[in-house]
């Protein structure tokens, strides 16, 4: 038997077709994601920059607006564009307003996750002391002045009115 006497195979079904709904909230999710990433806050961060530039370098209605009148006069081709683009009123603009909004929304959609996680570590109980503290940088061995449960006593005085939570373990003695 060749290859040309063989039936042909049949083709496997194409997958079903996502109903309307399914594709908008897979599409949100997707939007909401991409939003909240770190990188998109970072590109906001360095748009709401720039987009202050023109804030610092022309006239403010907000802040004079007979210099706004001078600079649309003597300029009659770019003045009125500027002025249709809102460069004359930046921070109050659309646009500016636009950015530094999803700049909020970004900020506010990533840091809480990364909030949450943070106090659940910060409600854990601390790493155990290493074994051999010899190794670390600044670590010194010495003797206290006076008995020790005169020293704990005394850190403890120091120490009231912090939210502490004290506990001792058996060492070596």
């Amino acid at each position: 038997m060749t290859v040309t006497d063989r039936a042909p195979a049949s083709k496997p079904s194409p997958p079903p077709e996502p109903s309307p709904l399914r594709r908008a909230v897979a599409t949100a999710r997707n939007l909401w994601r991409q939003l909240t990433s770190m990188r998109t806050a970072l590109v906001l961060l360095f748009l709401l920059a720039l987009a202050a530039v023109p804030g610092a370098l022309l006239p403010q209605r907000s802040l004079n607006a007979g210099k706004v009148d001078e600079y649309i006069t003597a300029r009659p081709i770019l003045g009125p564009i500027f002025d249709r683009l809102e460069l004359f009123d930046v921070f109050a603009s659309f646009w500016f307003t636009a950015v530094y909004v999803l700049l909020m929304v970004s900020l506010v959609g990533c840091l809480i996750p990364r909030l949450r996680e943070h106090l659940r570590a910060v409600r854990s109980a601390p790493v155990p002391v290493p074994r051999n503290l010899s190794r670390l940088p600044h670590h010194h061995q010495g003797l206290l002045p006076e008995p020790t449960d005169q020293a704990l006593d005394r850190v403890l005085d120091l120490l009231r009115g912090w939210r502490m939570t004290t506990w001792t373990e058996p060492g070596p003695v």
